[in-house]
């Protein structure tokens, strides 16, 4: 047996730290560096770095700890500790640090809500005297819009929430963000779901309601009939003696608009609107797509303090610095104050609509504060997956016959990606059971259809197209591509696939490509794009579909197809040609022109 030399070292013990008494209460941030930590708890950070020690943790003054740690360490110092998130934390240094002098008045965010098709899209236009509804597929908001309209010398921010139910999400989201919901009811429709919906979602959010009647300028129009209506729901209006603001407008004939401003302007007056513009900026995302030429771009409402060309921020669990701001026009900005809506570029990823946006004067916690969140997220996604797997195995082997039907699902803004794959899971049934493998904004990717054809998935594509590598692998790989730009379609085709009763109605054939190099403009035709032929050929009756940057902004037909000064009816591969659209000019330099046919099939017969 060996013996230890006199002179020898024992082995280290581990420290066993005494019970301090607690004798104070500290919040502490997610993902808060040792250097903080310390001085929080005002004392040195080696004194929190040798506690650390004593635990076998080695740490350096700027390393980020985890929350049960902090709290740990926090308690060896006579301190409990509680975690709030860095915004909510932010949050209630503001509430402490606002001084009355520092407030001023904002404009009010005003949420246009109410069913689909009663007008919310035509009312905003004519008070911003644009034109946005023409450019929507059927006419139906897809995504949240933000605007600011001028009324009275007074700014007021208006966002556009799409009407349909199968976008309540961002509706809900709509709501959060807003102090005063305008409800825009057809005078010939009266109250319908989702106006219910939308008062629900108003009452729940607290805030104050203006109805907008619209569409009184239609022969059918019944205004009293909805007062009653909204009197039945406890929203009497204020000539019967209640307290609801209505105004009859007319959207089409722009009647009584400057009242609908009026009564806004008069409920933001009552109100009395408030917010600090000399606080570091925080606000939140309403909507976020991926731009092929810009990166990540988010469109932003400013809450709280004004943000600037170069601030860092975290949304969510990714870091930004401004690199540009835009504003509902497209001009650039150099700053937004509170309630203003901004175009924001200089993300690193695309954020999920609905996250909160917050300003950090340091760059380096703004990226600390995003790595420890990404982290968590990873190993919540590991964990989830894991454990989804069993789940979904056990599920399947009780039920027998299950069968699965797994989608990829590709759209052109983030909003759009939530709404559709929270809609396809809920059409899930006893017999078949919908599974999104995959979901994301973007164009469709070969990485996409690859997934695709080794799960056995349909990918579902909205508002955007295919990238031309992935069409061919797809076709090779036989890869069902489905495409859509409105979504009720979605929901009906994916319903009768479940079923078994897929009668395609309409097969589309594509018949050739041509990619745009030059564009100009001709007195009384419009705008002529100068094109080369890819492959296939492109015929005058044939219908086409203009794709830019993979998302198709027009779908139509051809108004004239010439070869240097003769019309003809059809150009082929390799060759040049002038192709003019019906009623659109806004045809770009580096936009592909696809020409397709749908042609009517025979339904197959039902067994």
């Amino acid at each position: 047996m060996m013996r230890r030399s006199p002179g020898a070292m024992a082995p280290p013990r581990p420290v066993v730290p005494e019970e301090v008494p607690i004798t104070r209460k500290i919040t502490i941030s997610e993902g808060i560096a040792i250097k903080e930590l310390s001085e929080k708890l005002e004392t040195r950070a080696k004194d929190v770095i040798k506690r650390l020690l004593d635990k076998g943790i080695f740490a350096t003054i700027n390393q980020t700890l985890d929350g049960p740690t902090a709290v740990d360490i926090a308690r060896t110092f006579g301190a409990e500790a509680t975690i709030v998130s860095y915004e909510e934390e932010v949050l209630q240094e503001v509430v402490e640090a606002d001084r009355p002098e520092d407030l001023s008045p904002r404009a009010p965010v005003v949420t246009v809500m109410g069913h689909v098709d009663h007008g919310k899209t035509s009312l905003l236009d004519a008070l911003r005297e644009t034109n946005v509804a023409a450019h929507e597929a059927g006419g139906i908001t897809q995504s949240i819009g933000a605007y600011q309209v001028v009324g009275q010398g007074k700014k007021v921010t208006f966002i556009d929430t799409p009407g349909h139910e199968a976008f309540t999400l961002m509706r809900a989201r709509g709501a959060r963000v807003t102090d005063i919901v305008v409800l825009v009811v057809a005078a010939d429709d009266g109250i319908m779901p989702q106006t219910l919906e939308a008062i629900n979602h108003a009452r729940a959010a607290k805030v104050p309601i203006v109805v907008a009647i619209n569409k009184i300028d239609k022969p059918d129009a019944q205004p009293e009939r909805v007062k009653r209506q909204l009197a039945d729901l406890d929203l009497m209006p204020e000539e019967w003696g209640g307290q609801t603001v209505t105004v009859e407008v007319s959207a089409k004939q722009r009647k009584n608009l400057d009242l609908l401003l009026e009564m806004i302007l008069l409920v933001t007056e009552m109100a009395a609107f408030k917010a600090n513009p000399k606080r570091l900026a925080s606000g939140t995302v309403l909507e976020a797509k991926l731009d092929r030429g810009r990166g990540p771009v988010a469109t932003v409402l400013v809450q709280n303090g004004t943000l600037r060309i170069g601030d860092s921020f975290i949304v969510g669990a990714i870091y930004g610095k401004v690199r540009a701001m835009f504003d509902d026009h497209g001009r650039p900005l150099l700053e937004a104050p509170p309630s203003t809506p901004a175009e924001v570029l200089g993300l690193e990823d695309v954020p999920q609509a609905g996250d909160r946006v917050q300003v950090i004067e340091d760059t380096l916690k703004a990226r600390q504060i995003a790595l420890h969140r990404q982290g968590k997220l990873r190993d919540a996604a590991l964990a989830k997956t894991a454990r989804l797997t069993l789940e979904q195995l056990h599920a399947q082997l009780a039920a027998g016959d299950v069968k699965e039907l797994p989608l990829i699902i590709k759209a052109d803004v983030q909003g759009s990606v939530e709404v559709l794959a929270e809609t396809l899971v809920k059409l899930s049934t006893d017999r078949v059971k919908i599974k999104v493998i995959h979901a994301g904004a973007g164009a469709i990717t070969e990485s996409d259809v690859l997934l695709a054809s080794a799960s056995n998935a349909v990918i579902i594509g909205f508002n955007v197209r295919p990238e031309r590598k992935a069409t061919e692998l797809a076709q090779l790989e036989t890869v069902d591509i489905r495409l859509h730009t409105i979504i009720y379609n979605v929901t009906d085709e994916i319903k009768k696939a479940m079923v078994g009763l897929l009668a395609i109605t309409y097969k589309e054939t594509s018949l050739g490509r041509a990619d745009v190099r030059d564009t100009f403009r001709i007195t009384k035709v419009g705008t002529v794009a100068g094109c080369m032929i890819q492959d296939g050929k492109i015929s005058r009756d044939s219908q086409i579909r203009l794709v830019r940057d993979h998302v198709v902004v027009h779908v139509g037909k051809i108004r004239s197809l010439r070869r240097f000064k003769d019309d003809v009816s059809e150009v082929k591969s390799g060759m040049e040609c002038g192709i003019s659209l019906e009623n659109y000019n806004d045809v770009k330099v580096g936009d592909v022109i696809e020409a397709f046919v749908r042609e009517r099939v025979a339904e197959p017969a039902m067994a």
